[in-house]
């Protein structure tokens, strides 16, 4: 656990997605964010890094919900309880349960607008006007710089935040490069295997069933807005509605 005190009012805010795009035949659709203060990062990483140590994994191995099995469960279980015993770490998904039912053209928006306030409503939460954070994402693609920019107008203008001094940084970055990235994958990983109807692999279920456990939440309804450390936000608007 980071026993580090805190001396700044700053934020990493470390997001990323699973089955978002529109035509994957996936039903089921998690965002995810972990933050923490600033002043913690390089502890945080230092910590995940030892795990994978203790573990035989390289340093450079990248933590991911499709690489488990088996032979690597202890591992992955390890990882799970670390972020579980470190109190300055919390994390936030927004579950779309089933997106056959998105209606984009009544709204006459795509897939991508729809997706980007998607995370506004994600994140919108976190935000307090005495701090300052900064927003990572899991690069995608090569238009990756202009969306995360329309993210980062909207996210400002909804908070009055024209001078960007509350939310300083949006940007995109390389998961394999960032430990707190890799850890959001195998959190999303836990909440959308609990809201999907298939089965998943015996090692996952297992990470499933212990991330309900410690966090004492199904991780298929929406939690108390004030829960810190596993907030659930099922996203259920009239946009998903045929009436």
């Amino acid at each position: 656990m980071v026993n580090s005190e805190k001396q700044t009012n700053i934020f990493n805010i470390y997001c990323d997605e699973s089955c978002h795009l529109e035509c994957d035949q996936q039903n089921a659709m998690v965002l995810g964010a972990l933050w923490s203060n600033y002043d913690i990062s390089r502890a945080v990483a230092k910590r995940i890094k030892a795990i994978k140590i203790k573990h035989g994994l390289s340093p450079s191995f990248e933590i991911k919900w499709t690489k488990i099995s088996p032979g690597k469960i202890d591992f992955y279980s390890d990882i799970l309880d670390y972020f579980f015993e470190e109190n300055e770490l919390h994390f936030r998904a927004l579950v779309i349960k089933d997106k056959s039912k998105l209606r984009h053209e009544r709204f006459k928006q795509d897939h991508d607008t729809w997706y980007y306030k998607m995370y506004f409503e994600m994140l919108k939460v976190l935000f307090h006007p005495q701090g300052h954070y900064r927003i990572y994402l899991d690069i995608k693609d090569t238009r990756s710089g202009e969306k995360v920019q329309q993210l980062h107008d909207v996210l400002c203008n909804s908070n009055y935040d024209f001078k960007r001094q509350i939310i300083e940084r949006v940007q995109t970055v390389r998961s394999h490069e960032i430990e707190q990235l890799q850890l959001v994958d195998l959190l999303i990983g836990c909440v959308l295997s609990a809201n999907r109807n298939h089965q998943e692999s015996s090692a996952k279920r297992q990470l499933v069933e212990k991330m309900k456990r410690l966090s004492g939440y199904e991780l298929t309804k929406t939690t108390l807005v004030c829960e810190k450390k596993v907030n659930i936000f099922c996203w259920s608007a009239r946009e998903v509605s045929d009436v």
